[in-house]
């Protein structure tokens, strides 16, 4: 973990067998969109609000919950102030659906209000929306996504657990 509790995975643009995010183009496969969610992921994982942004179009729409953005720099911006009160950040996005240029994604993740990680727990559930450009940039994200308070004892993605590992049950869904 780096400075902000975040993963600092020098992986993050690669998923085993897979090349970097931006080549993976549609029309999708099943195949293809699994790495396109497995490699935002980690992308996301890094907590890195300049990286995650690359992964975008320069013109990129957004809806996270109540917030609309449009653009990279707006992206950056929100990224940055979402991860300085979301510490201890652990992501882990599920292929939901997909069409040629489109991939729907439900995703859990935990976050601390605490940069010491000693203040609330809490885990996000929630589903994206996202379309792709031909160069197989993100052009349109829109975001649901719901707060739960958890204790530390109910937390899936602790340090050192593998977070594809976890069963998340039907109960979760």
């Amino acid at each position: 973990m780096d400075d902000h509790g975040c993963l600092n995975r020098a992986d993050s643009q690669s998923y085993p067998g897979s090349p970097p995010s931006m080549s993976i183009i549609p029309p999708f496969t099943a195949a293809s969109a699994l790495q396109k969610v497995k490699l935002a992921q980690n992308l996301w994982n890094t907590c890195n609000p300049a990286k995650v942004a690359q992964a975008y179009t320069p013109d990129t729409i957004w809806r996270n919950r109540t917030t609309f953005l449009r653009g990279r720099k707006e992206v950056e911006k929100f990224l940055a102030e979402k991860w300085a009160k979301e510490h201890h950040y652990i992501l882990r996005k599920e292929l939901f659906s997909f069409t040629d240029n489109k991939i729907a994604v439900q995703f859990f993740y935990e976050w601390n209000e605490s940069p010491e990680g000693t203040g609330q727990w809490y885990r996000t559930y929630g589903l994206e929306d996202w379309t792709f450009d031909p160069s197989g940039l993100m052009r349109k994200r829109m975001m649901s996504g719901n707060d739960l308070a958890i204790s530390p004892e109910e937390r899936w993605f602790k340090e050192g657990v593998d977070i594809e590992s976890v069963d998340i049950t039907e109960k979760h869904l």
